[in-house]
C-alpha cells in the first residue's frame, strides 16, 4: 500500500467498460430481437434506442431509475407487445458478453492496484447485476471490495449517498481515497465534494480539466489529476509497476 492513498473508487462505463463495445453489444442484441420478431434491423436499433432514452430522460435529479425497466420498454417497442425479462436476459447476457470489452489498460491497472493492498470499490450509476456481470467477464470482479451502484443506494452520482455508501462500505478515509472517473460533474465534482482525490479519464472529466502537461497533476476546482489510461492510475497514486 502506498502510504498517501488507501483506497480507490472506480467508475464503470468509459473507464473500465469500453463504451464503444456497449455499442456493438447493444446492435448484436437488438439484431437478434429483430430477427426473432419480424422487424426490419435497421427500424428495431432506431425503436429500440428512441424506447431506452425516453425511459432516462424521464428521471429527476439524482433519483435513480432501473437500467432493466428501461431494457424492458425497449425491447417492448421492438417487438410491439410485452416481453417477460425471461425472453429477452439471456439474448442480452449472451450478446453482451461476447462483445463487451474492457478499456484498454484497465484490468491490469485494477490488479496492480490490488495486489498493492489498496481497497478498492466499484462507484457507478447502473445497476447491480451489470456491474457485477462486467467485473466477472473482466476477470477483476475479486479485486474489489464493494460494488456500490445506483441500484443499491437508490441515488446517482453526484449524489453524496453514492460516495458515502462507498466509504462506509469499505472504511477508507476520504482524504485518503481516490476517485476515478469520466464525467466532470458526476464524478470529478461529486468525489471532490466527497472529500476524494479526484481522478479523470477521459469523457467530460478530462475533456473539461487543464491539459496536464508533462506530468498527472492539474490546477482545477474538481480535478486533481489527468490520466491518459487507467495504467496511469498505479503511478499517480505511488504504486510502483511491477
Amino acid at each position: 500500500m502506498t502510504d498517501e492513498y488507501e483506497a480507490v473508487f472506480w467508475d464503470v462505463g468509459g473507464v473500465i467498460l469500453d463504451l464503444s463495445s456497449v455499442g456493438r453489444a447493444r446492435r448484436a442484441f437488438v439484431e437478434d430481437l429483430a430477427d426473432r420478431y419480424d422487424r426490419d434491423p435497421d427500424a428495431a436499433i432506431e425503436a429500440y434506442r428512441a424506447a431506452l432514452s425516453e425511459h432516462f430522460a424521464a428521471r429527476e435529479g439524482t433519483e435513480y431509475d432501473s437500467a432493466a425497466e428501461g431494457y424492458a420498454a425497449a425491447v417492448e417497442a421492438v417487438a410491439r407487445r410485452e416481453v417477460p425479462e425471461s425472453e429477452w436476459r439471456p439474448a442480452m447476457l449472451a450478446a453482451s458478453e461476447r462483445a463487451l470489452e474492457p478499456v484498454e489498460g484497465a484490468p491490469e491497472a485494477i490488479r496492480r492496484l490490488a495486489d498493492a493492498g489498496l481497497t478498492l470499490a466499484v462507484v457507478s450509476d447502473i445497476d447491480t447485476w451489470e456491474a457485477e456481470r462486467f467485473l466477472e467477464w473482466f476477470g477483476i470482479a475479486d479485486a474489489f471490495d464493494a460494488v456500490v451502484t445506483s441500484e443499491s443506494v437508490g441515488r446517482r452520482k453526484p449524489d453524496p449517498a453514492m460516495f458515502q455508501t462507498a466509504v462506509d462500505a469499505t472504511g477508507a478515509d476520504p482524504a485518503r481515497t481516490a476517485m476515478v472517473g469520466d464525467r466532470y460533474e458526476h464524478d470529478m465534482e461529486g468525489g471532490t465534494r466527497a472529500g476524494l482525490t479526484t481522478v479523470a479519464l477521459d469523457g467530460s472529466a478530462a475533456e473539461r480539466a487543464p491539459d496536464p502537461g508533462d506530468g498527472y497533476r492539474v490546477d482545477d476546482p474538481a480535478v486533481d489529476f489527468v490520466a491518459d489510461s487507467p495504467l496511469d492510475v498505479p503511478r499517480i497514486l505511488g504504486v510502483e509497476s511491477p
